[in-house]
């Protein structure tokens, strides 16, 4: 799929809607969308409909302020995968950041959440073995807060993601960086 179908459809734009922003033929931009590439004016005219840069529309990586956010979507993303396994969705980012040498506040901050979250979830499972222990509740009442942190730490990781790839930044931020 041609990046123009991508941004155009992310808007809710029909090829006529794009057409009439842009001052360009309905025409132009479905040779566009079937693999033309565009130049000049034309690509001009449409990364500023679509509200995006250039490079962006092209399929270029986009790098601002010596950030690389596709990247930085992957290092968000890895910590996804090992979700289950809590040191892993650490030390995973970490070897990207590492080894992609992107040593910015935004991966420090994916880093840094991700650290607090194994935090909380030990306290959190601790407490919940104290009470189960001390108060004789059924078993069940560790898993569910086991579940509950898994399933949480894949939401704050997904709606970071997700916001990443809309705004540039981070959804869930804390105000301090643990790395």
């Amino acid at each position: 799929m041609s990046k123009l179908v991508e941004y155009r459809e992310k808007l809710n734009l029909t090829q006529e809607e794009l057409s009439e922003k842009a001052e360009l033929s309905v025409r132009t931009i479905q040779r566009i969308e079937a693999g033309a590439e565009p130049k000049g004016h034309t690509l001009k005219v449409l990364a500023k409909a679509l509200n995006i840069t250039e490079n962006t529309l092209l399929g270029i990586e986009e790098i601002i302020d010596g950030i690389n956010y596709k990247l930085l979507k992957l290092i968000n993303t890895s910590s996804l995968l090992f979700v289950i396994l809590p040191p892993m969705n650490i030390i995973m980012p970490l070897i990207i950041m590492i080894f992609k040498k992107q040593f910015n506040p935004l991966t420090k901050q994916i880093v840094s959440i991700q650290i607090l979250w194994l935090i909380l979830t030990a306290i959190s499972f601790i407490i919940s073995l104290a009470i189960h222990f001390s108060l004789s509740i059924k078993d069940r009442f560790t898993s569910v807060m086991l579940l509950f942190s898994v399933v949480a730490n894949g939401y704050i990781i997904i709606r970071n993601t997700a916001s990443i790839d809309k705004n540039n930044k981070l959804h869930f931020k804390l105000k301090f960086n643990i790395i």
